[in-house]
């Protein structure tokens, strides 16, 4: 805990020291080739270049990881004989490798600081060894994380091939003096596998709902309020520095194939989202459908779609890894995460059934929480684009994943509605007869299961709440698309002002309403659903479209591996086709 709170501090002060800038560090003495962009030596060192966007990412994961610290304090009172101080240790080095990644200036330091992520998320999955089941869940997620990790080191290597580059600012300042070719896009293919199946974007998705419904409940808290998140950010710092430019890969390419990617990962998750009966597996979905709309914004490729999922981003951490550790009190009490075995039992637990229902609506994108003023300002940014369409999208997919939190609420913490059945000829993961994470749970409830996603909940309305927040952000995305900036300070050299005007923060009229409408369409969904369970013509709708959908998650490695194949082809074809 005093480690990260150190971090903490001192990213914090970073953050000040940057103020509207960029702080530039680089490795062992070693210092810019030539020092400026005009000089065309080869690169030599690591070099650490934080803007405030970079920053924020990693300040987001320092206070997540305090938070599970805090939240995962009974993981402590365990002998030191059997796991000792490994899960804390674990959960700094996790913390250590997004941070790392977060920073770097360098894309090949970018895939280490991503592997050392992904290796120790991988342990902390598989954490609770005796049972078998996270142990199949680390597995599916480490076999399909290394070979897109193998894919983006084949894509650097390709780059370095072409351009004897790897810092990224120097990478896009070669490219800017070769014409685009063939090579250079396949590269960016493979260099985005890692990220991108980080990120659990479709149909890269399918280890990310294996994994959560069996790690520990901190670890999820973790893995979806900032891993996957990542993997975003890592796509959008790739693309900007370093394909963004004259011999890259055109602005137009990026942004459509990127948004038809966004759109069916959010479809897909949502669906999926609402299909799920185990609750860590539901909130895993309501992840991917997240990450959709967070490519969505970032396809964009304007500071308003960049400022709006930056905002969501923020907001979506504290929501989700609140939603996750409430899931962690609900085993902790009850040893199930099941909704429909739950049924009525959560009565008792007055204060985290009011918070769980908060967090569904809040995950609906009800102002003035964070994931309703970031998803206002994407929806605006989105809606320049393509009118109608975008802000649809947004509001059903916050609608819907929000709905089978409420859905679960009504359900878990109210008992309302009759207790539903299975249903017959679709596969279930129902999330009964789950281990209890901690060898010798509590019947009294310990404090910071409840203390811990009050706070993050709280954290998540000071973010749509307070306008400063929205304004650093703001500045911090026009930082972050200036381009000329970040390959000036790379090099240490004079950075010019950035061209574009500070996008606005602030509610929107529209926004708010539109948030409103999403979070009354999610309890108008969740009162339907328990009420009208498997009735009507949705029982038609569900068996003919949704249950195919059911079945590609089949929980087999090779079926993820092959869409990962399938996933990779299709990107390449389609950037191909828009040179």
């Amino acid at each position: 805990m005093v480690c990260a709170a150190a971090e903490l501090a001192c990213l914090a002060l970073l953050w000040a020291r940057t103020d509207d800038g960029r702080a530039v560090s680089w490795m062992g003495g070693w210092g810019p080739p030539g020092g400026s962009p005009a000089h065309g030596s080869q690169s030599v060192g690591i070099v650490l270049v934080a803007d405030r966007l970079g920053i924020g990412m990693a300040l987001l994961v320092t206070v997540l990881t305090v938070a599970v610290l805090a939240y995962s304090w009974r993981y402590f009172d365990e002998p030191v004989g059997e796991h000792g101080g490994v899960f804390p240790a674990l959960l700094l080095l996790f913390a250590a490798g997004m941070c790392g990644f977060a920073l770097t200036g360098d894309l090949f330091d970018a895939f280490v600081f991503f592997e050392l992520m992904g290796a120790v998320a991988y342990a902390l999955t598989g954490y609770r060894i005796e049972d078998p089941r996270p142990l199949h869940g680390a597995l599916a997620f480490g076999i399909v994380n290394s070979l897109a990790a193998y894919g983006s080191l084949l894509g650097i290597g390709l780059l370095y091939a072409r351009t004897g580059q790897l810092g990224l600012a120097q990478l896009g300042q070669a490219l800017d003096t070769r014409p685009p070719d063939l090579l250079v896009v396949c590269g960016f293919v493979l260099v985005l596998a890692g990220p991108l199946v980080k990120a659990a974007a479709a149909p890269f998705h399918f280890w990310l709902p294996d994994a959560h419904a069996v790690a520990p409940s901190p670890v999820c808290m973790l893995l979806s309020g900032v891993m996957v998140e990542l993997g975003v950010y890592g796509t959008a710092r790739i693309y900007w520095v370093a394909f963004a430019g004259p011999g890259g890969v055109p602005a137009h390419a990026f942004r459509d194939t990127v948004l038809v990617l966004g759109a069916v990962t959010a479809l897909t998750g949502a669906v999926m989202c609402w299909q799920q009966r185990h609750l860590k597996r539901m909130l895993a979905f309501s992840t991917i459908g997240h990450i959709g709309l967070f490519l969505v914004g970032v396809a964009l490729l304007t500071p308003e779609g960049l400022v709006g999922t930056a905002v969501y981003v923020a907001g979506h951490a504290g929501v989700k890894a609140a939603l996750f550790g409430l899931c962690g009190l609900l085993l902790d009490q009850y040893g199930s995460v099941d909704e429909h075995g739950l049924h009525g039992r959560a009565r008792e637990l007055a204060l985290p059934g009011a918070l769980f229902a908060v967090g569904g609506l809040a995950l609906a994108g009800l102002p003035p929480f964070g994931t309703g003023l970031g998803k206002s300002l994407a929806e605006e940014a989105g809606g320049r684009y393509l009118p109608g369409l975008l802000p649809a999208l947004f509001v059903v997919v916050s609608a819907v994943t929000g709905g089978a939190v409420l859905r679960a609420w009504l359900r878990v913490f109210r008992g309302a509605g009759p207790t539903p059945g299975d249903r017959p000829g679709e596969p279930e993961t129902s999330g009964e007869g789950e281990e209890p994470e901690v060898h010798s749970p509590s019947r009294r409830l310990p404090a910071p299961l409840t203390a811990v996603p009050a706070a993050l909940l709280l954290g998540a309305l000071v973010i749509g709440a307070a306008p400063s927040v929205g304004r650093q952000l703001a500045q911090a995305a026009r930082l972050f698309t200036d381009r000329v900036g970040y390959l000036a300070a790379a090099y240490q050299g004079p950075v010019p002002p950035a061209p574009q005007p500070v996008p606005a923060s602030d509610w929107t009229v529209s926004g708010a309403l539109l948030g409103l409408l999403s979070a009354a369409l999610a309890v108008a969904l969740a009162l339907l659903a328990v009420h009208f369970v498997h009735r009507g013509p949705g029982a038609a709708l569900n068996r003919r479209l949704v249950l195919p959908l059911r079945r590609l998650h089949s929980g087999l490695v090779g079926d993820y591996v092959t869409w990962l194949a399938v996933g990779l082809a299709a990107l390449l074809v389609a950037f191909v086709a828009q040179r």
